[in-house]
């Protein structure tokens, strides 16, 4: 019991500075911005006092959930505080070297300023874009070695709680195939990016066939160093489109997709849910998580609209206004569930058996 409480009084302390390190680093790097580059401050209202509150009551009942799961066992209590700190550290100064290029892209609304070294003609054009405004948009290492950083300091270092939310209904999910032994389930993870939801499957399901696909060959490097450097199981990464995967058809037990729809446009973001239906066996489940929406999240709605205003996300208020559940049932999905968990929404849906 004392060991518990200490784990917890660890994970809050942890979860806490990680709060205050975020908030701290925003409100830094935005005096800097008035001072060297005004024209690239976005033109929105202050967030009220009550929205305030309610945010923080979010964040606090993300963080009850996160641990109520790991101390039921839904995933090592070592999860909780599992990230390459040293690493991030190191990284950390780059973060502020990037600012001013950041800024001058959000001043000059210059969003495709990709590298030139890169062939165009592979990625789709809606692609090819600085999404957030950030050095390189998805297709460098240098963006690929910040990109977690700058998630955690974005969202004040909720981001890794927010992603471990898939890990009950994935579980949950996969009990259709519980007479099977787990080296024989395929789990894939569409759009990894550096791998981290990857990471955090294997910690709670360590025997199960791991895959990830993504349009970034950067951050699938990124994701083979978190991911294949140690431990038995390797990942299986392959470079893809995940609107036209190249798996084969009831190939998997489970598909996850963490935080792609938003960076889609709609006719995208049905083609990729119509692959994860056929790639899925029957039985099998989709856990989607993405940003929470203005139907379900009303009370939040201007700090969604106000995201959109701020950082480069070009199909952010189409999604953000979309019935993802009428586009999963058009794809084929039945059994759909969804509930909130602060900026993320997660979707749990199956694929039928009898099809």
């Amino acid at each position: 019991m004392a060991e518990t409480n200490f784990t917890k009084l660890a994970y809050k302390t942890l979860q806490q500075g990680k709060s205050l390190a975020g908030l701290a680093h925003k409100q830094l790097s935005t005096k800097l911005m008035e001072l060297i580059a005004p024209e690239a401050i976005p033109s929105i209202d202050p967030i009220s006092v009550e929205q305030l509150n309610e945010l923080r009551r979010s964040i606090e009942a993300l963080e009850k959930i996160d641990w109520q799961e790991a101390d039921q066992g839904l995933y090592p209590k070592s999860q909780l505080f599992d990230a390459p700190w040293l690493e991030w550290a190191a990284r950390y100064p780059l973060i502020w070297l990037d600012l001013p290029s950041t800024w001058e892209r959000r001043k000059t609304k210059q969003t495709r300023d990709m590298p030139s070294k890169i062939n165009k003609e592979v990625y789709p054009d809606y692609y090819l874009q600085n999404f957030h405004h950030q050095t390189d948009g998805y297709l460098s290492d240098h963006s690929a070695g910040l990109y977690d950083l700058q998630v955690e300091i974005l969202f004040n270092g909720t981001a890794d709680s927010m992603r471990r939310r898939i890990i009950a209904p994935l579980k949950i999910g996969l009990k259709t195939f519980e007479n099977r032994p787990q080296e024989k389930l395929r789990v894939l993870d569409v759009a990894t990016g550096t791998g981290r939801s990857l990471k955090q499957i294997r910690a709670a399901l360590n025997k199960v066939e791991l895959l990830g696909i993504d349009l970034s060959e950067s951050y699938l490097k990124q994701a083979s160093r978190y991911l294949n450097n140690h431990g038995k199981y390797l990942a299986q990464l392959v470079r893809g489109n995940a609107e036209e995967m190249p798996f084969a058809n009831e190939s998997m037990q489970a598909v996850t997709c963490v935080f792609l729809l938003h960076e889609l446009p709609r006719s995208a973001r049905k083609n990729v849910l119509k692959e994860c239906w056929r790639v899925l066996e029957p039985g099998g489940v989709l856990i989607l998580a993405d940003s929470i929406q203005i139907a379900d999240s009303p009370q939040f709605s201007k700090i969604l609209e106000d995201f959109n205003k701020v950082f480069h996300e070009p199909f952010y208020y189409d999604y953000i206004n979309d019935d993802i559940n009428a586009m999963l049932i058009e794809s084929g999905f039945k059994f759909i569930t969804a509930e909130s968990h602060f900026m993320t929404r997660v979707w749990s849906a199956k694929k039928e058996l009898d099809q």
